[in-house]
């Protein structure tokens, strides 16, 4: 027990309660801001639509058949076309969702600007990891065909810096303009700016994204512009960055790298506009080659043409052999050289696909090379036509002059090419007569195996 006359012990008196340490509410609150900035409605939407999206589009643009990088690059072109506008407009919704957010941000440590800067990084990231997925399919699509030329990495960079640039142009006004209809606005400005401008116009089509146009097998994309369309982008995007953060902090500090992306913009204009609108130019390109019964030759993402083609020449060559118009060599060439025959060699145009039929067109090609004359005569024309049948392999034509259409078609092969060795000049210069065709005219020597002469007997020795 306690002694009663003992005076109580007691100790300091308590003060108040520790309370936090200062400043850690604006942490608390920085670190609320953060949870509430990583959850993005617009990233989990945006992600697999532009993917989807644009991955149908550049599928449905690669040429059918045809591994041709250029190409793959134009693809992807145009999916960007597709990807900028929805972009847009989503980065457009998701800035008006996030205003909701500036309350809280405003009880942070931070930057006014560092929100509107930490939402655009994550829409880009994720604006880019659906270009990433695009190009991905792409890649493979032309790998999985007999790819030719090179790949180009400044087309795919070219795409991306377009479609950020289209992210961060679409949440900037969402931001500036913080209306119901801005999205939709910023969508269709975007639609407009892809599509009203046409492939090989002014130099107007070809800032980003790029109206290219199908890219010829004998041509590539010019590095130059590839590379002043990722600058252009690139640079358009650091000028409306920087004058965002400059308006909103109101700091004279950004103003030095805007006016460094001003010049880079102009620059890349001034470069873009003195390509005068080619994006493309003429490039050598090394044939692969079939070389038995002939040497047929095609662009190296036509490969799987040689069997089928050398099929089809095979027979009029056979039937030209001996004549000033035998060719034992076939060349695909661009479309600015004529189709001829000269020295052997026949060229021929298949087109950037191979479409149904480009066997006997590269057939009727060579034959109608055969033919110097620039104009035919009306009766000319007609036996002309008669031998352009039987060299195409096609059936003969009904003419005015019937005898001669029933002499021709009775005559054997072997007949009918040693008339062409004796008539080629006049088939040539288009100017064969119904004389040509008669019996005593057409009378030509067909080779033959001599037969040995009968043993005459003597009397004597009977």
């Amino acid at each position: 027990m306690s002694d009663p006359a003992r005076p109580p012990v007691t100790g300091p008196a308590p003060g108040p309660a520790p309370g936090p340490a200062p400043g850690s509410g604006r942490v608390s609150e920085l670190g609320r801001v953060l949870r509430l900035d990583a959850r993005r409605t617009a990233l989990l939407v945006a992600v697999p639509l532009l993917a989807g999206l644009g991955a149908v589009t550049a599928w449905l643009s690669l040429v059918p058949g045809v591994g041709y990088w250029d190409n793959s690059v134009v693809a992807l072109g145009d999916a960007v076309r597709l990807l900028g506008p929805v972009a847009a407009a989503l980065a457009a919704w998701a800035a008006l969702r996030e205003r909701r957010l500036d309350h809280v941000r405003d009880l942070s440590p931070r930057s006014p600007a560092t929100g509107a800067l930490h939402d655009l990084m994550l829409l880009s990231g994720a604006a880019l990891v659906a270009h990433a997925g695009v190009t991905a399919v792409i890649v493979a699509e032309t790998l999985s065909r007999h790819e030719a030329g090179r790949p180009h990495p400044l087309g795919p960079s070219a795409g991306a810096a377009a479609l950020v640039l289209h992210v961060v142009a679409g949440y900037l006004a969402g931001r500036v303009a913080p209306r119901a209809a801005t999205p939709v606005a910023v969508g269709l400005a975007a639609v407009a700016w892809s599509s009203l401008r046409a492939p090989g116009g002014s130099w107007v089509g070809l800032l980003p994204p790029a109206v290219f146009g199908r890219v010829g097998l004998f041509t590539q994309l010019r590095t130059g512009v590839l590379a002043d369309q990722v600058v252009w982008a690139a640079g358009l995007t650091a000028v409306l960055v920087l004058g965002y953060v400059a308006w909103v902090t109101r700091r004279a500090l950004p103003l030095l790298p805007l006016a460094v992306a001003v010049g880079l913009v102009v620059v890349a204009t001034f470069r873009l506009e003195s390509a005068d609108g080619r994006a493309v130019a003429a490039v050598p390109v090394e044939h692969v080659c079939r070389e038995w019964p002939l040497t047929v030759c095609v662009h190296p993402a036509l490969r799987e043409a040689l069997p089928s083609l050398t099929t089809a020449v095979t027979p009029l060559a056979t039937r030209l052999t001996g004549t000033p118009g035998e060719f034992a060599r076939v060349e695909q060439r661009p479309p600015t050289e004529p189709a001829r025959v000269a020295g052997g060699v026949a060229v021929v145009h298949l087109g950037d696909e191979l479409t149904p039929g480009y066997e006997a067109r590269a057939v009727r090609q060579i034959r109608d090379g055969l033919v110097v004359a620039r104009t035919c005569p009306v009766p000319a024309a007609g036996y002309r036509a008669l031998v352009d049948a039987w060299l195409v392999g096609e059936a003969l034509p009904a003419l005015p002059d019937a005898h001669a259409v029933r002499r021709f078609g009775a005559w054997n092969e072997d007949r009918r090419r040693a008339w062409l060795r004796a008539h080629f000049a006049a088939y040539r210069t288009c100017s064969l007569r119904a004389a040509d065709f008669r019996p005593g005219r057409s009378r030509v020597r067909v080779p033959r195996t001599k037969k040995a002469a009968p043993v005459r007997t003597r009397p004597d020795d009977r």
